[in-house]
């Protein structure tokens, strides 16, 4: 197989083998090598020099066939160039999937390069590039270790992002957070060597409506002096997921040219430890007004999005959207593949579930229960950052971060793990996507132009 060849990747059902056009004699093949298309299994079909013709691709039960079934060819095939042929499902998200099976994460090693997709005729090219482009930003952001992706580096990559979409951007960091009134952004980020704050970006037609994205940007979390376990640690470098989603999310927004007028808010800390760090304890104020109580400062994701928050809803916007990687209850209820969703306005909820479940990005709606909201009182304050008695965690945080949001129409809270523990199809191991597919679904039909 010559570099500048294209080489057919056949995708082939369970049992399909008979149907699936392929040459008898590599029908016989796949036969004598036990290839039913079992999901997932990768053959090469030889040529008569001894070379590889083409591969055939499992893809498992038709009826059972995963909308990313294209991404186990991305992952398994070795460099060269492919053409997809067969049933993979719609060419755009069939090429979505291969080119999102395809990513490595190389920073740190020798190239190990990717197979290339050939875009099926059929598919939507700008949108394969700008969706693989949108989820590969993520991905990388998350895979950086911290001593290379603190909060002055993610400044730096959200700069890049904004000079490339001519947006304009606004950063209060330091002391300077206290002036501008975002106490518990400051109180958050003030032990750490680099300085916490808020980035602010903007773009659009000031007609258009208006949607806000903020994104948790926990560069890393020792847990502050509630300190988590090694353990528990080992993957605290992804507490900035809900920023890096964000990020990739305004990518494919802007690179759309979807009549919004978008702005991103982006608060960004280390939650070090060091003698001036935040307690367990201490009362907070934010801006909003509202006093806090540290149950635990390892609740401090909620914190910051709170002040950001009370920020995008001064304006009213039509929609505010947060992705934060925020509760360890969340991967409880619903393991690493399902964010829970939580959203005032069930017609939001309803279109980003749909939305996600046909890009193969889903989520699952969680309810914003009331009844909990006793769990975080507090005697001293208006409101305690951790709840008494250990449940229902995941809830409760989106419970707190409803008190900031008063104004807007509506508000939707993706509580995300950013993390891919084991490789799925589209998804390899590591720092990943999650909401980013969904978001952009709802916004394209909520928004057309």
């Amino acid at each position: 197989m010559s570099k500048s060849s294209i080489t057919p990747v056949h995708f082939i059902s369970e049992g399909g083998v008979a149907a699936s056009g392929i040459s008898e004699g590599h029908q016989a093949w796949a036969t004598a090598n036990g290839f039913t298309g079992q999901r997932g299994t990768l053959l090469a079909l030889p040529d008569a020099d001894g070379g590889i013709a083409a591969y055939m691709l499992g893809i498992g039960p038709a009826e059972n066939r995963p909308v990313f079934v294209a991404g186990h060819a991305g992952a398994s095939l070795p460099e060269g160039r492919y053409r997809l042929e067969g049933d993979y499902g719609d060419p755009t998200m069939g090429a979505i999937a291969f080119r999102l099976g395809a990513y490595r994460f190389t920073q740190y090693r020798g190239s190990n390069k990717s197979p290339e997709l050939v875009i099926p005729g059929r598919a939507d090219a700008d949108e394969v590039e700008r969706q693989v482009e949108a989820a590969s930003l993520a991905r990388d952001l998350i895979n950086t270790p911290a001593n290379d992706l603190g909060p002055d580096a993610l400044e730096k990559k959200a700069r890049e992002l904004a000079h490339r979409h001519k947006m304009k951007v606004k950063v209060i960091a330091g002391d300077e957070l206290l002036a501008a009134n975002f106490p518990m952004i400051h109180a958050v980020g003030r032990a750490s060597a680099q300085a916490p704050r808020l980035i602010d970006l903007h773009w659009g037609k000031t007609t258009h409506p208006k949607v806000t994205l903020v994104g948790k940007g926990v560069t890393f979390d020792t847990g502050g002096l509630d300190i988590k376990s090694a353990a528990g640690m080992l993957i605290m470098k992804k507490d900035m997921g809900g920023a890096a989603n964000v990020l990739g999310l305004a990518h494919a927004i802007m690179d759309a040219r979807l009549p919004v007028r978008l702005r991103v808010l982006l608060p960004v800390v280390e939650n070090a430890i060091a003698g001036n760090a935040f307690r367990p304890g201490d009362v907070l104020r934010s801006r909003a007004g509202l006093s806090v109580e540290i149950g635990n400062t390892d609740a401090e994701g909620r914190l910051i999005l709170a002040d950001a928050l009370a920020l995008a809803d001064e304006e009213a916007p039509d929609l505010i959207v947060d992705m934060a990687t925020l509760t360890g209850a969340a991967r409880v209820a619903l393991g690493p593949e399902l964010p829970a969703l939580y959203a005032t306005d069930d017609t939001v909820a309803a279109g980003l579930v749909a939305a996600g479940l046909s890009a193969e990005d889903p989520l699952w709606p969680m309810p914003l229960w009331s009844a909990y909201d006793s769990l975080l009182a507090s005697r001293i304050a208006d409101v305690n950052n951790a709840a008494s008695g250990g449940h229902s965690g995941s809830i409760i945080a989106a419970l707190f971060l409803r008190r900031f949001v008063r104004n807007a129409k509506a508000w939707a809270h993706l509580d995300i793990f950013g993390w891919a523990p084991e490789a799925r199809p589209g998804r390899p191991a590591g720092g990943t996507d999650q909401g980013i597919r969904a978001i952009y679904g709802l916004l394209r039909q909520r928004y057309s132009a």
